[in-house]
């Protein structure tokens, strides 16, 4: 403990002085060149609407990263995974068909049927309760809020870890306009997003939308399979109206059909006899990875007496996945010849398969605020949640194929539905010029039923269709005093907690898993200096995390069989510090994030081992999965004139530690650290032309981006990262 201690410590003094340097010596490189450059900018005021209003970041008591539409093309974030590269403490691990996002060490290391993550994502306002449909139909945003810590008042269950908010373009009645944003790149990339905004009058506007992504695979199969795992197409389309009838209300009703259609992972074989090369699998199964589904809400807000406001949301989420995949990893394990039992004793002899899952989800879900308008000295807001959700999920092994999938020998057919029920306030007091308080509270009620139909091995006796219940409910919210220094500095200091529901394992014979909590005391500043050209932003903290939900496979049965498992580890601390920099002096830009973090479990536990698939002790003081010691990001742009063009080239790097994928080391479950630069040269012959030449990967980094664990329908392996690329970008706003 004391050991871990003095390292935090370090870890916290080395990040702290790195980032005073660089923040000083970009400083005096700002200064030095203002004289040549007469025209100086001022950093826009960047705004968060996680609390159902736009507040100024620098007004929000909470460490959080906000990227406008300009920042996330300025720094080529184009999918979910890129987040991690542009913002502090956050981890981001995306295989087979979901995307699992970390902040701070707390979120979800690996699927479950009936898990839930632990950082919450929000499109427009509407929760998005699983990680599986997350990643779809990145495009045409406003802005991307990553809030870190517990949000346990405004976004409730599931944000343990903190929450993410995309926000999309609302529909204008100023005028006809759009774009068309073209990129090209190494490796068959091709990606086409255009968008169109049509005023019909001066209370109804239209806004569409869509993207065309088209990536080829920078892994080569040199199987006898025509699939190409890695590559893949992704097609979406999204449309919104706004409708005015009169001053005071507003209707926003927005569709989002996504599309997609890959090869699947390409997943490398940690036991690979042929080759090493880390760019190149050997498969015979035909892979692929197919979702689609289509989201609708409504959005009214209705301007109330005494400056109040009422606001409705209620939307529909319909979406499926459907893969397969190459079970055994390779291009030679031959399957279960007919004339035998598909044993656990004949498939350890002939451990070729084929795995494939279907999973479909339902989700509906309203949220009723009730708030105040307006710049008082009051604000406030309370309102109701509910969600309903339906999940069924059938995964088939087929250890007689060894090319597509014919017929099962071990079977998971399952139907889960979540309701989830809470009411919640919060209320910002400013006494006076220099102090206001933050409060908030939130009281959830949450039931999971989960019916099996079919589970792998000899069900228990009397129990097919088998149906659980379980109930978790838990008060949760934040409390925080805020001090103004002035108009450009502002500390704070807040308590929060938030939680996760528990739920029901697949097998019947197995407990159930509890609620997982997190706790923590945060203090902060927030600034704004050198005549607001740059913002400096910090935060320390110390997390409670109690009754970590982790998932392995356990034997079940007799025979064994290996069934996913869902329990609870033992409670873990977890504290750090970040701090950011954006600055703009004149044509010179900069950011820098980082981020120190360590991370112990308190007390032994028996865990189950995804190697040895067994019970071990997790020793006390022993690392939490996915809590990267140190995460940075830095970046710095210097715009030339020439002429009456503009030629800017940018420069960022990207650094993220060691993390494990379990609580037990292993070089399979060890996610090495590594680090990313990117060259960017933008060039604006007009206001409304962007033509860009990238490099991303730039020193050709080899490195792994995803450990996978064994899974009941395929063994695991090694997701690699994408190697240098190049490409150009242009995009024309009309």
């Amino acid at each position: 403990m004391v050991a871990n201690s003095r390292a935090t410590h370090t870890l916290l003094r080395r990040s702290t002085s790195v980032a005073v340097v660089v923040a000083a010596v970009l400083g005096k490189a700002a200064l030095a060149q203002q004289g040549a450059a007469p025209t100086q900018s001022v950093l826009e005021e960047v705004l968060v609407t996680a609390e159902r209003r736009e507040v100024s970041l620098q007004d929000t008591p909470a460490s959080a990263t906000v990227l406008s539409a300009d920042a996330l093309a300025a720094q080529g974030v184009d999918n979910v995974s890129e987040i991690q590269n542009v913002a502090p403490s956050v981890a981001i691990n995306t295989y087979n068909r979901s995307t699992f996002i970390n902040i701070r060490g707390v979120g979800i290391s690996q699927s479950a049927p009936t898990s839930n993550p632990g950082v919450a994502y929000y499109v427009d306002g509407v929760f998005i309760p699983h990680e599986q449909f997350i990643a779809q139909s990145f495009f045409d945003f406003e802005s991307i809020e990553v809030l870190r810590g517990p949000q346990g008042t405004l976004t409730g269950q599931n944000s343990t870890g903190g929450a993410i908010y995309v926000r999309t373009p609302t529909p204008s009645f100023d005028e006809f306009s759009g774009y068309i944003d073209q990129t090209i790149g190494s490796d068959d990339w091709y990606r086409t997003v255009g968008a169109l905004n049509v005023p019909i009058s001066d209370t109804l506007a239209v806004r569409i939308s869509g993207v065309y992504d088209d990536r080829g695979g920078f892994t080569r199969n040199i199987g006898p399979s025509s699939s190409e795992p890695g590559s893949g197409t992704d097609r979406a389309v999204r449309a919104a109206v706004r409708y005015q009838p009169v001053e005071g209300a507003t209707f926003d009703l927005r569709y989002e059909y996504f599309e997609r259609e890959t090869d699947n992972n390409a997943v490398k074989n940690r036991a690979d006899l042929v080759t090493r090369d880390p760019f190149v699998i050997e498969e015979d199964a035909l892979s692929y990875l197919d979702q689609d589904g289509y989201r609708a809400s409504l959005e009214g807000r209705f301007d109330l007496p005494a400056n109040t406001q009422l606001r409705i949301l209620t939307s529909y989420f319909d979406a499926e996945t459907t893969d397969q995949a190459d079970g055994d990893r390779t291009a030679t394990a031959p399957a279960v010849p007919a004339n035998l039992p598909t044993n656990t004793a004949n498939t350890n002899l002939y451990p070729g398969r084929i795995g494939y899952t279907h999973q479909e989800l339902e989700t509906f879900v309203t949220e009723v605020n009730f708030l105040s308008r307006g710049d008082g000295p009051l604000q406030w807001v309370v309102g109701g949640f509910y969600m309903d959700e339906t999940s069924p999920v059938q995964v088939y092994r087929d250890n007689r194929s060894t090319v597509t999938y014919t017929q099962s020998n071990s079977t998971i057919d399952t139907e889960l539905t979540n309701e989830s029920i809470s009411a919640f306030g919060q209320v910002d007091y400013r006494f006076n010029d220099h102090w206001a308080v933050d409060v908030g509270l939130r009281h959830s009620e949450d039931k999971q039923e989960y019916t099996r139909f079919l589970i792998p091995g000899p069900p228990p006796p009397g129990c097919f269709p088998c149906t659980t219940e379980v109930d978790s409910n838990q008060t949760t919210g934040r409390v925080g005093l805020k001090y103004f220094a002035n108009d450009d500095v502002m500390m704070y200091g807040t308590l929060s907690r938030g939680y996760k529901a528990g739920g029901i394992n697949l097998d019947p014979r197995l407990p159930n898993y509890d609620p997982e909590t997190n706790e923590v005391a945060e203090l902060g500043i927030k600034s704004t200096v050198a005549d607001g050209r740059l913002r400096i932003n910090g935060a320390v903290f110390y997390s409670k995390y109690d009754g970590i939900q982790l998932s392995a496979l356990v034997p079940v049965g007799t025979p064994a069989t290996l069934i996913p498992n869902t329990l609870n580890a033992a409670p873990a601390d977890i504290y750090g510090a970040e701090i950011e920099l954006t600055g703009q002096f004149g044509a010179l830009g900069f950011n820098l994030g980082v981020s120190a973090l360590q991370s112990e479990f308190t007390e032994d536990a028996l865990l189950t081992d995804s190697q040895t698939n067994t019970n071990r002790v997790v020793p006390e003081g022993s690392i939490v999965p996915f809590a990267p010691e140190i995460t940075a990001n830095a970046g710095i742009q210097y715009e030339f004139l020439l002429g009456s063009m503009t030629l800017t080239p940018r420069f960022q790097v990207s650094y993220l530690d060691e993390q494990l994928a379990t609580p037990f080391r292993y070089q399979a479950t060890t996610v090495p650290s590594r680090t990313i630069a990117d060259l960017r040269v933008t060039l604006m012959p007009t206001d409304n032309l962007r033509i860009e030449a990238f490099a991303t990967n730039l020193f050709d980094k080899e490195y792994i981006s995803a450990q996978l664990q064994d899974a009941s329908s395929a063994r695991g392996g090694m997701i690699y990262g994408a190697p240098r690329q190049y490409g150009v970008r242009a995009k024309f706003d009309f």
